[in-house]
């Protein structure tokens, strides 16, 4: 009887141990699962995503319905200080006056009502665990990126044409320049963007970087303003 008994608790245990070791496969499985299909250990997680396009939808609206508003406002009454018109450099009105805010013949803003919208409604669809179809992804990764390219020839042209800063187009490139980085680090580990073998390497350090990559453009952005109005910011001091 106790030989019996010996072996069938020797026999739990065994059972216990095996059961152990297939919920510890089952836990390598579910490991690798999480990685699959991804190029970096650190993806950029569905949730931040979501919540970037939808926050940075919304502020980027509010910034662009106001530049419009703001602008028809100027339009109706030449002598109209919009609110943005704080000094001599940060001056929604002396940039609105020129040609660099209405390229396409229209006021900019109207753009960034249109593709700010779109970032938001595609925000919330991530949130709510719609899969989006990998066209509308790539879709969006040509947008952000040509308004990474429309962001930058701004800021040259306020830089060096201008000479002015507009606060509520600065917060448009803030919301522009994280989406960008965020948006093409996720296309580069999920494989919407192609990348060629010889630089899988570089493109896996970027998505596991994006955050530091979009850190030092902020902070590229502010000692080019720094330079660029240097003589009206010590005054200041």
């Amino acid at each position: 009887m106790a030989g019996t008994t010996a072996a069938h608790d020797r026999g739990h245990d065994d059972g216990e141990l095996a059961d152990d070791d297939l919920f510890a496969d089952d836990d390598l499985l579910d490991e690798d699962a999480s990685r699959e299909g991804h190029l970096s250990a650190l993806p950029v997680s569905v949730r931040a995503r979501g919540l970037l396009l939808t926050v940075g939808g919304l502020v980027g609206f509010v910034a662009a319905f106001t530049l419009t508003v703001e602008r028809f406002k100027l339009a109706e009454n030449p002598g109209y200080v919009p609110s943005c018109s704080i000094n001599p450099v940060l001056s929604c009105g002396s940039v609105m006056k020129t040609d660099q805010a209405a390229v396409f013949g229209f006021p900019n803003p109207l753009m960034g009502i249109a593709a700010f919208t779109v970032m938001t409604l595609l925000g919330l669809l991530v949130l709510s665990g719609t899969r989006l179809p990998r066209w509308v992804e790539r879709g969006f990764q040509v947008g952000i990126t040509l308004g990474a390219v429309f962001v930058g020839w701004l800021v040259t042209q306020s830089l060096t044409s201008i000479h002015a800063l507009c606060p509520y187009c600065m917060v448009v490139w803030a919301v522009v320049v994280a989406t960008f980085w965020t948006t093409t680090a996720d296309s580069l580990d999920r494989g919407l963007l192609p990348v060629p073998a010889g630089l899988r390497g570089a493109a896996r350090t970027l998505v596991e970087f994006r955050v530091l990559a979009a850190v030092l453009t902020y902070a590229l952005l502010v000692a080019l303003i720094g330079v660029e109005f240097w003589s009206y910011w010590r005054t200041l001091l």
